[in-house]
């Protein structure tokens, strides 16, 4: 006898695996595409990591000169950022929108193509730097330091960053309007999933801030080649009209980062916690919230910059106030878990080492937001640990628990549950190991982004490369996961989470057009207050409801 996911399958077959290295229209094409790229430069970017931390094991240069120092540091913050968690929000949002609206494909398929086949040539841009002497400014670039780090590795740089910028704005276009003009007729904007308020937020601080970076670029790609003084104080130019323009895009960049992967955790928590997600408008709103005041906070990181103290009071306030509804969303997922029947699969686990080390990244956020304790620590290890506790403790950690939510409907088959258990502590154990004592060197003193440094800084700093080792070794597990449950994995059924919003209705892996017939939308999608364990596990409630209905 055959199930209905398997008669699904048979009459409507699903893309063949050479469509992925194709100019595949298909929005789930796409979305692995960028799922597999990003983790692609994950790999490259981490290696460049483990290398400097490497050096860092010893106050001397014994492993790679201060210059190659400089180059690996720089590339390792730009790959991170703009080549692997910045794409890997693209890659959730390109799989799930269309499936979780209930429609068969983003708003402008031929556009989303074409937004990720800018990706990796910006990427191969970067990584091609180091054959004509790779940037060594750091990911911020400010001039002058830029202008002297080598004309054409940081020209690289410059266009690296514009293809990869294009291809966010181009994403983002379509995220909008897929989202609020391509729902099901029964789904209004109080009904769709938060993944889903998460991507217009976070779309909608790309499309405003995004270009201010791509000026800034072009205006500084003048005065390598062209000569000019827009930001050359030789000239005449002005360094911190760089910061301004620089930072008007790259804090907003951090919830560009972190805002994709809220949503993700607003879907697995509710999903495995067999619970409603407690506060859903005030998690959508907070959202919004976050969009529109990370426009108004970018001068904090310029607290030491000349910046006029009445101005300073103001970036601190604004910086202050973002919390709020960063905590309202803390506390709806804490209180989502109160009372509910945790499932302590790898997806839950990794949402809850989010939940932990995000706290943390956000709390020493708010201490650096204070103008006294900011210029007491800026510059210093301080603000790295605070930032990889926010961006790997952070999206990283909700990155790889959506990766084991949704890898069943990406895939068709069930990840390795005891392979994602190991990979979660050796990721957990080794992040903490590795951001945990940076803190410490920062009030102690220590500068970042240097190779060399004062002998008191080693006993900490080895303790952080042994962590950053362990956090290599627990890619292991996971890439080894990855290729076993693909190819050995038990076959996933259409909703093994039991899970009620609409990408769960369709067969895992989805059909190419996503759905049979137009889904049908239950009440919310996240209300559990249906007994789901009597649900058979290759029906969804929202089918059940439909099949009623027919007969």
């Amino acid at each position: 006898m055959t199930t209905a996911a398997e008669n699904l399958t048979a009459n409507h077959p699903r893309r063949k695996w050479t469509d992925y290295f194709t100019f595949c229209v298909d929005h789930k094409v796409i979305g692995i595409q960028y799922l597999v790229t990003s983790f692609l430069f994950f790999f490259i970017g981490g290696s460049f990591a483990e290398a400097m931390r490497t050096e860092l094991a010893t106050p001397s240069p014994d492993f790679v000169q201060p210059e190659m120092y400089n180059q690996l540091m720089t590339l390792h913050g730009t790959i991170m950022i703009f080549l692997w968690i910045v794409p890997a929000g693209a890659a959730f949002a390109n799989y799930l929108i269309p499936l979780m609206v209930g429609t068969e494909d983003m708003a402008f398929p031929r556009l989303n193509a074409v937004a990720f086949w800018l990706t990796p040539p910006g990427g191969i841009l970067l990584i091609s730097s180091f054959f004509v002497g790779a940037p060594q400014a750091g990911w911020t670039s400010y001039p002058p330091l830029s202008l002297l780090s080598g004309k054409w590795g940081e020209e690289l740089w410059i266009l690296s960053l514009l293809l990869v910028g294009t291809s966010s704005i181009l994403g983002a276009i379509n995220f909008v309007t897929t989202i609020l003009k391509m729902r099901i007729k029964d789904m209004d904007l109080h009904s769709m999933p938060l993944f889903c308020w998460a991507m217009l937020a976070t779309s909608s601080l790309i499309l405003l801030s995004t270009p201010v970076l791509a000026s800034a670029l072009i205006l500084l790609s003048f005065d390598l080649i062209a000569g000019t003084s827009f930001f050359n104080p030789v000239g005449g130019g002005d360094p911190v009209v760089y910061q301004h323009l620089f930072w008007f895009y790259s804090h907003p960049a951090v919830y560009i980062m972190i805002l994709p992967f809220f949503g993700v955790i607003s879907e697995v928590i509710p999903v495995h916690a067999r619970k409603p997600i407690f506060g859903y408008r005030a998690i959508a709103y907070s959202s919004l919230a976050i969009s529109f005041l990370g426009l108004i906070v970018w001068a904090h990181h310029m607290f030491t910059s000349g910046t006029p103290g009445w101005l300073r009071m103001f970036f601190m306030a604004t910086t202050m106030l973002i919390a709020v509804p960063t905590g309202i969303k803390i506390f709806s997922w804490c209180g989502t878990l109160w009372g509910g029947k945790i499932q302590l699969n790898s997806a839950m686990l990794f949402a809850f080492g989010f939940l932990s080390s995000f706290m943390i990244g956000g709390l020493t956020g708010v201490m650096v937001a204070s103008v006294p304790f900011d210029i007491h620590v800026h510059d210093t290890y301080f603000v790295v640990g605070h930032f990889h506790y926010v961006l790997f403790g952070g999206s990283a950690f909700a990155l790889f628990s959506g990766v084991y939510h949704w890898f069943p409907k990406m895939t068709g088959r069930m990840v390795n549950e005891p392979l994602g258990r190991l990979h979660f502590i050796l990721t957990f154990i080794g992040m903490n190991l590795t951001f945990m004592p940076m803190h410490e060197l920062g009030l102690m003193g220590m500068n970042r982004r240097i190779a060399l440094y004062d002998v008191e800084f080693q006993p900490l700093n080895v303790l952080s490369t042994i962590g950053a080792y362990v956090l290599a070794a627990s890619t292991i597990p996971f890439v080894i996961n990855v290729f076993w449950s693909l190819f050995k994995g038990e076959k996933a059924a259409r909703n093994p989470w039991r899970a009620l919003t609409l990408e769960w209705q369709t067969a895992s892996p989805p059909i190419i057009e996503n759905f049979e017939e137009e889904p049908v939308l239950w009440c919310g999608p996240y209300d559990f207050g249906i007994d789901t364990e009597l649900v058979d596990e290759e029906e969804t409630v929202q089918t059940l409801i439909a099949d009623a209905a027919g007969s």
